[in-house]
């Protein structure tokens, strides 16, 4: 596992960016933009740059992404050259580069002598072949965790967050996921306010912090099928009774039939669906409006700020005014 880095870490850190043929273009330079961002922000108040950053690949020279376009990338330095942060990429052709025993290797030895690793959207492959994700949670794209979880048993894969830090290792969902992921490290290491001046610059108009999930709750529930209809009547009409009685006479099905369906269709129950659509709501209401918790809980039909609380502290690990202090305005 990765160590303390040999040089200073208030100095200018040294990160590794590894890709390899046929990379996601954005894994590479998502990350490398808010490094880069950060650096700008840095010379322009008169400071050293905070990030050294660079592009390494097993060949080096010009490395083909997934996308068409060519990036010109370092040869793999020595394992042992002293580095803060080593980013691993993703895309198609992770699974060629798992397969290298050499990369592998490499990337083993590499990490020993790192801060921290990290993976972005399907590099969490790499990681996991490297055995650096072993006994560990991480996430990976939402298409991809299904395959990560049954190739590697001994990772704790969670396919809901946008990225996931298990100790020293971090790993994101796909593509843009990086870089909240990069931004996350940014906030680490120079303070909340320089990450979210980086994430006005790049405008990203919110910097999602990884307890958020990937998708909405109503876009995971789509499914193209017969309930469908019934997930927007649902979010129409959370703050009234939506029991199984309910639902089920709005589906137009026998309550027996309807749990065993809906389970079916969306891998939850309706209960535990619509508790996700509430707490989902009454997220975006704690940050996007000034209203009092009592008044959330009773619009997305809690009936009291207790369960909501309860709801919240499940699915979030938070509690309602620490979710509006954390990410509100």
């Amino acid at each position: 596992m990765p160590n303390a880095p040999r040089s200073s870490p208030t100095g200018c850190r040294a990160v590794e960016i590894l890709t390899f043929p046929a990379a996601q273009l954005l894994d590479v330079c998502g990350p490398l933009q808010v490094l880069a961002s950060a650096n700008q922000m840095a010379t322009e108040q008169g400071n050293e740059p905070t990030y050294s950053a660079r592009v390494v690949a097993p060949s080096g020279g010009v490395v083909a992404t997934s996308a068409g376009l060519g990036l010109v990338a370092a040869p793999l330095p020595s394992p042992h050259h002293p580095v803060d942060t080593l980013l691993v990429t993703g895309g198609p052709g992770v699974h060629a580069a798992a397969a290298d025993p050499d990369l592998v290797g490499w990337l083993q030895a590499r990490a020993r002598d790192a801060r921290r690793v990290a993976s972005v959207c399907t590099g969490a492959f790499l990681l996991g072949a490297a055995g650096l994700l072993d006994g560990r949670r991480a996430a990976t794209h939402w298409r991809w965790c299904t395959e990560l979880a049954q190739r590697f048993p001994a990772v704790r894969v969670e396919a809901d967050p946008i990225f996931v830090r298990d100790g020293s290792v971090w790993s994101s969902a796909g593509v843009t996921a990086g870089i909240d992921l990069v931004l996350a490290m940014v906030e680490e290491d120079l303070g909340r306010a320089t990450a979210l001046e980086v994430a006005r610059r790049l405008v990203m108009f919110l910097k999602r912090p990884g307890g958020q999930a990937q998708f909405s709750v109503t876009l995971s529930l789509q499914s193209g099928d017969r309930f469908d209809a019934l997930h927007r009547w649902m979010e129409q009409n959370l703050g009234s009774d939506l029991s199984l009685a309910i639902l089920s006479r709005e589906a137009g099905m026998s309550q027996r039939s309807f749990s065993r369906h809906y389970a079916e269709a969306t891998g939850l129950t309706p209960a535990r669906a619509v508790e996700r659509l509430r707490v989902e709501t009454a997220s975006r209401l704690l940050i996007e409006t000034g209203l009092p918790t009592k008044r959330i809980a009773q619009r997305c039909g809690f009936g009291s700020e207790e369960t909501m609380r309860r709801s919240f502290f499940r699915l979030l690990t938070t509690t309602p005014q620490e979710y509006r202090a954390r990410f509100g305005a």
